[in-house]
């Protein structure tokens, strides 16, 4: 009876090791996408990049515009000064509203040569210019400045004041107008219309202040100031007399 038993027994765990030698193993499942798969992925990636990329173009755009904007109202918080100070406003350059001589009226100068010969130099010691050389850059009608210390007068007279301060190395340029004159000018470091850009030997860009005070169109009773800059495609006028960035074709007035 017991070896019957046992018989069986056996019998059993045979076939049960047999059937686990010849059951298939399991299939593993493959970890690598399908094409379509593929190009359901690449898909979704090219629409969140079409949703972002306006989303991006206009955070830069708002960046430009806001900068601009910024260093206009540094700008005109100068010139404000310059006419509490003096009663009017800085000269321009009548013949060129970009080339103009803000600069040197807004840092104010001092002439160290003499008053039939001058030679004025910025009260920060950054510029320097000859009588001589001031028709040459600014035009026949600039024979001076307004803002200066001229030697010969009394110590009562008020001397030159710097109403502009802490500038940036891209707000400002010396221009090369014809050997050996030069201005500097100021300006931005946006980009602007191509062709109203200066730029200097060593490839640095300029996009310069546009000043008008003995002629305004926009501001009769002070002035206008402007600068055009480029916004993608187009080119936003950041002014003195609108709140809002104007897209212009770089004309002026208006």
């Amino acid at each position: 009876m017991q070896n019957a038993e046992c018989r069986n027994q056996c019998a059993v765990s045979l076939n049960t090791q047999h059937a686990s030698r010849i059951t298939p193993p399991l299939s593993r499942t493959s970890s690598a996408f399908t094409l379509i798969e593929l190009l359901v992925v690449i898909s979704v990636i090219a629409l969140l990049a079409a949703l972002t990329f306006p989303a991006v173009q206009g955070v830069k755009a708002s960046a430009i515009r806001t900068r601009a904007k910024g260093e206009l109202t540094q700008m005109e918080t100068a010139i404000e000064r310059f006419y509490q100070k003096l009663g009017y406003y800085p000269p321009d350059n009548g013949t060129n509203w970009a080339r103009n001589q803000l600069y040197y009226e807004l840092l104010g100068t001092t002439n160290v040569g003499t008053l039939a010969t001058p030679v004025y130099v910025t009260l920060d010691g950054s510029a320097r210019i000859t009588a001589a050389d001031l028709t040459l850059a600014f035009g026949p009608n600039v024979t001076g400045f307004a803002n200066c210390s001229r030697p010969g007068r009394s110590d009562d007279t008020p001397g030159a004041t710097a109403f502009l301060n802490n500038l940036k190395p891209s707000q400002f340029m010396a221009i090369t107008n014809s050997t050996p004159a030069s201005s500097f000018v100021l300006g931005s470091g946006i980009d602007g219309w191509p062709g109203t850009v200066y730029t200097d030997s060593r490839g640095a860009k300029l996009n310069p202040w546009r000043y008008n005070s003995s002629s305004p169109y926009h501001n009769p009773k002070s002035y206008d100031l402007w600068i055009d800059v480029m916004v993608g495609s187009k080119t936003n006028r950041i002014c003195n007399w609108s709140d809002r960035p104007i897209v212009t074709d770089g004309s002026y007035p208006p």
